[in-house]
């Protein structure tokens, strides 16, 4: 059995959109934009379950709750990509990448800036944990499957002890520093948030045209047939009457 050690004290310190399950489990999953069986995930053998729709505090809550506990050593992508934060991908670029100036070296996201994590926390991240991308996949059997898969790969706990950080957050939940301090940033989250309303709305107003259309294309395809149909029928009932006479 892989050695095991106990997480920093009241682990996860962090709280989040996102549950706890064993504490001694390797793999943390995240479901980027997703709401999955969380549960049911912890259940079959996740440390952590849980989405991350930000890309700066999200991140920073789920990699300060990952280092607290040396035990896991993978982290697995899934879920669907968040329009707009791209958080999934700023979490690959920010594990392959680092930091440089407080911003994700290589993130795509629009305000992807690290506040709290230092660059020896980072470090930490970097070499405590694989990340695993099944990224857009909801199946839950494909994800139990490549935890399963994980776990069965479990070097033990990491060397290091756990690392605590504390992650700030202004009055009401809001992120703090640059981010919020900046009231650029602000604007940009605003506009973000009403753009990926919008694109939702496209989404469906798009599904349900293509709907409309393929019913219309159905309808008229299956009076062609009824129709080609009824001419066959009557052609065959001509040449019986031609051979009658």
């Amino acid at each position: 059995m892989a050695d095991k050690k106990s997480p920093a004290s009241g682990w996860p310190l962090i709280k989040g959109d996102f549950i706890s399950g064993d504490a001694n489990s390797p793999v943390a999953v995240v479901t980027m934009g997703s709401h999955l069986d969380e549960k049911g995930l912890c259940d079959a053998g996740a440390a952590l379950c849980g989405s991350c729709k930000t890309e700066n505090l999200g991140l920073e809550k789920v990699i300060a709750n990952v280092i607290a506990n040396p035990n896991i050593r993978f982290v697995l992508f899934c879920g669907t990509e968040v329009k707009g934060h791209l958080s999934g991908q700023t979490f690959g670029a920010l594990h392959k990448n680092g930091v440089k100036e407080g911003r994700v070296v290589g993130a795509e996201g629009a305000i992807p800036f690290i506040e709290n994590l230092t660059d020896a926390h980072i470090k930490r991240f970097q070499e405590q944990v694989e990340v695993v991308n099944i990224m857009e996949s909801e199946d839950l059997g494909a994800i139990k499957a490549k935890m399963n898969e994980l776990k069965g790969r479990d070097p033990g706990a990491f060397a290091g002890e756990p690392v605590v950080v504390e992650v700030k957050e202004a009055a009401g939940g809001a992120e703090v520093g640059a981010a919020a301090a900046n009231p650029q940033f602000l604007e940009i989250e605003k506009r973000l948030d009403k753009i990926e309303k919008k694109i939702e709305f496209v989404d469906a107003e798009v599904a349900q045209r293509v709907g409309r259309k393929i019913g219309r294309d159905i309808g008229i395809l299956y009076g062609l047939m009824a129709g080609v149909i009824v001419f066959i029928m009557l052609l065959f009932l001509f040449q019986k009457l031609m051979t009658m006479v």
